[in-house]
């Protein structure tokens, strides 16, 4: 017969905590293997019982049924675990595939080779730009290094019209290649 005077049922509950409370600690330790995870289990199954304890029926066997408890939210935070083991590793796999593909993709990039292809295609469109005795005369100036003077005798011009040319030469440059123009001048 169950009695339902509150003293009474406190004192069934304070004798079923002290008389069980360390076993069931012991057992949910000996899976979870974290004292205050598993002493928090059993406190949280504990208070599982005590808040269900009017749909039990009378004569149930109380500490089995605790102990089913402890043992369901044992197996869930073992699952948990797992869960998040698996993600962990997910994440370190994903984590050392990026690591892999960012060290590849570095080593195999050539600077120079992505860096100066892009100055020329810019250098080439601005000479195309340009019109044909500028292009000339800046191709003699920067490619095959002769003097304004030397130029001015070649075309016929003076040396304050080879310096305007080659200005003008420098200026649309300079607009296309506005972000590449030092590098430019350094390799012609």
């Amino acid at each position: 017969m169950r009695e339902n005077h509150p003293q009474n049922e406190t004192a069934v509950f304070n004798r079923l905590y002290m008389n069980y409370q360390p076993r069931f600690v012991r057992f949910a330790n000996s899976y979870i293997r974290d004292l205050p995870v598993a002493e928090d289990i059993v406190t949280e199954s504990l208070l599982y019982y005590w808040e269900n304890r009017s749909t039990l029926a009378v004569g149930s066997n109380v500490p089995a049924y605790v102990l089913s408890v402890v043992r369901s939210k044992c197996l869930n935070y073992l699952r948990h675990l797992e869960v998040r083991a698996d993600y962990s590793q997910a994440m370190r796999d994903y984590y050392e595939w990026d690591l892999n593909t960012r060290l590849a993709t570095l080593e195999a990039c050539e600077p120079h080779e992505l860096f100066s292809a892009e100055v020329r295609r810019l250098a080439n469109a601005a000479f195309r730009q340009m019109p044909e005795k500028t292009r000339m005369i800046f191709r003699m100036h920067r490619v095959e290094g002769k003097s304004y003077k030397e130029i001015a005798e070649a075309t016929g011009l003076s040396v304050k019209g080879v310096d305007f040319h080659i200005q003008k030469a420098l200026k649309l440059l300079r607009k296309e290649l506005k972000d590449y123009f030092p590098f430019f001048l350094f390799f012609c």
